[in-house]
């Protein structure tokens, strides 16, 4: 077959195929030259998800009929007032957009530059309808319709409205993240589905498109670097979601979707997450336009930079110094928790199956008092007098000494143990649940980090070193990284091919179990890429063994012992969340208790 020249309405259909993918991929064209036009307010208009209609208006520039004319050829451009597309500052620049949407779809573009009349040009699937004068205010407004009506084989990839729309909803409110200077609305099949007013701040944007309550569960992020900027909010670890979707990145005010971004992202918050759980985040990098490529994907969502390591190492170290201000900062209760706390009514028939209180205080009165209660209880309904003969499971301290003023500790001081699990502790602004082993696990960790920074963990020799039996092949893995271990305070040797002797155990974790710990960390070497050294995995391998020398659940604490622990938290970074994310301390405000009893 001799080599032709593709006819010109299929060089742009096959443009199209490359730049107008759905609904979404014109919409955000659309918004994005509303955007370099020099808009102060844009409004958009959907019907059955942009499938049926997709109106852009603004209050930007505008076009005089020749530029109309130019702008719906292909290759032209505006945003490119020289050859060097490096140095590229505006959102769209390829000059594509318009007459491939133009090719697919019917395009009536109305503009009208100020002090001049308005002109509208209209193109069906690539042929010229009609053009002539158009009443209208100075901006431009764009409709598309009936996008692939006559491209049948595009049409039939494209999803049902609701999934349109919401595709077209996320584009809308990633572009208006990185312009917190515009006003957006946005209307969808006669319901305004988003409003965002112009503001000054980014965070205030952000927490105005996504969710309101991470203004209060989030950090600042600000951190510049060799000309690098790196802005915006994270949540904290405690505050997440289960998708990634809530990830929000732009580079120099351009929405990106970029993998080196998102893995800097994920080791960020390392060891503060589960595994299946993603942080809340809003990143803005203003980098120079010479050390990024923002020329790669037809869709403008990828960028290369020139230096990815130290792209990265700005992102993981400004989410890491904001994580560790936060100090032991832990999200608030939720109203869905908060709905689980129920009144219940103590029925004589509970009475009499032998049921507690679910509340009490062992030391609040001497063991006499509590019986003469029992024995006057019992007066006066002779058919329960062993109402309280089993002890309550909550248990206090008698106050021997005035207790510390709540207002001088953030984490408050403790009033008692419930369950033997939980700490509870009055603090100025509310009421402080503590899970005692989650905490510790936590502060042992941030210790052995600390240690490891100083050099190597101080060990603790025992006193009859201890066999752990293993299969050979996790005896082989302990034996090939005893000389790292060490570094932790774990001194193992070979026992024969089956077993492991342990010499001495990291001091920080005191009377720890030698044979779990052991165990347990033979299991994280097999889940290790053998490339990586024991170092490099420090996070897990730190955790591990912090969760083996923790508070367990089940042990009874002094009321100093209590309150030591809440004062290391209060002064330990990351301590709002345990090795594995989950939140250590939950607060009830006043104003949540008072909601608890109907006095709000």
């Amino acid at each position: 077959m001799s080599i032709r020249r593709l006819p010109e309405h299929l060089v742009n259909r096959i443009a199209a195929g490359e730049v107008v993918e759905r609904p979404a991929s014109a919409l955000k064209e659309l918004v994005e030259n509303a955007i370099d036009a020099g808009a102060g307010r844009i409004a958009i208009l959907l019907v059955e998800g942009g499938t049926s209609r997709i109106e852009v208006a603004d209050d930007g520039c505008g076009m005089t009929p020749a530029d109309m004319a130019l702008a719906l050829e292909r290759h032209a451009t505006s945003k490119l007032p020289d050859e060097f597309i490096e140095s590229v500052v505006t959102l769209g620049f390829r000059g594509e957009a318009l007459p491939s949407i133009a090719s697919v779809a019917r395009l009536t573009i109305e503009s009208r530059i100020r002090g001049a009349e308005g002109w509208a040009r209209t193109v069906d699937n690539g042929r010229v309808e009609r053009e002539g004068p158009a009443a209208l205010p100075p901006g431009t407004r764009v409709v598309v319709e009936d996008l692939f009506a006559r491209v049948p084989a595009r049409r039939k990839f494209l999803r049902s409205p609701r999934a349109e729309y919401a595709a077209c909803l996320d584009v809308v409110r990633r572009l208006a993240m990185a312009r917190p200077d515009i006003g957006f609305t946005l209307e969808h099949d006669g319901r305004r589905a988003l409003s965002a007013t112009q503001v000054e701040d980014r965070p205030g944007r952000v927490a105005t498109l996504t969710d309101r309550a991470l203004a209060d569960n989030s950090v600042a992020i600000d951190l510049e670097r060799e000309g690098l900027v790196l802005g915006g909010v994270a949540s904290l670890p405690t505050y997440n979601r289960g998708i990634a979707d809530h990830q929000y990145l732009f580079v120099n005010g351009r929405p990106v979707k970029d993998r080196l971004l998102m893995g800097a992202i994920r080791g960020a918050y390392a060891e503060m997450l589960p595994r299946d759980r993603h942080a809340v985040v809003a990143l803005f990098l203003d980098i120079p336009t010479d050390q990024v490529d923002v020329n790669v994907h037809p869709a403008k969502t990828e960028v290369r930079f020139r230096d990815p390591a130290m792209v990265r190492g700005l992102i993981v170290s400004g989410l890491r110094r904001a994580l560790d201000a936060a100090g032991h900062r832990s999200q608030r209760a939720s109203e869905s928790a908060l709905s689980m706390w129920q009144p219940e009514s103590s029925s004589p028939e509970r009475g009499e199956e032998g049921a507690r209180p679910q509340s009490g205080w062992e030391g609040e009165g001497t063991p006499q008092r509590l019986a003469l209660e029992n024995r006057s209880y019992g007066a006066v309904n002779d058919s329960r007098p062993t109402f309280f003969a089993s002890p309550p499971q909550a248990r206090a301290e008698p106050a021997w000494s005035p207790p510390p003023q709540t207002s001088a500790f953030p984490m408050g001081v403790a009033r008692g143990q419930v369950a033997k699990t939980y700490i509870v502790a009055e603090a100025e602004d509310g009421l402080v649940l503590v899970d005692q082993h989650a905490a510790h696990e936590r502060l042992v960790l941030e210790r052995m980090r600390a240690a490891l920074i100083g050099g190597t963990i101080a060990s603790q020799a025992l006193l009859i070193p201890e066999v752990v039996e293993l299969d050979e092949p996790a005896c082989d893995r302990l034996e090939s990284r005893a000389e790292e271990l060490s570094e932790f305070g774990l001194d193992l040797e070979r026992f024969g091919p089956h077993a492991m002797l342990v010499r001495a155990t990291p001091a920080l974790l005191g009377q720890s179990d030698p044979k779990g710990l052991v165990t347990d960390l033979a299991d994280e070497l097999a889940a290790f890429d053998e490339a990586l050294s024991l170092k490099e995995r420090l996070d897990a391998v730190a955790g591990t063994m912090a969760c083996h020398g923790s508070v367990r659940a089940g042990r009874i604490l002094s009321v100093p012992e209590m309150n030591a622990l809440l004062r290391e938290m209060e002064v330990t970074p990351h301590s709002g969340q345990c090795n594995h994310g989950r939140p250590t301390w939950v607060k009830l405000a006043h104003g949540d208790i008072e909601k608890l009893f109907g006095r709000k």
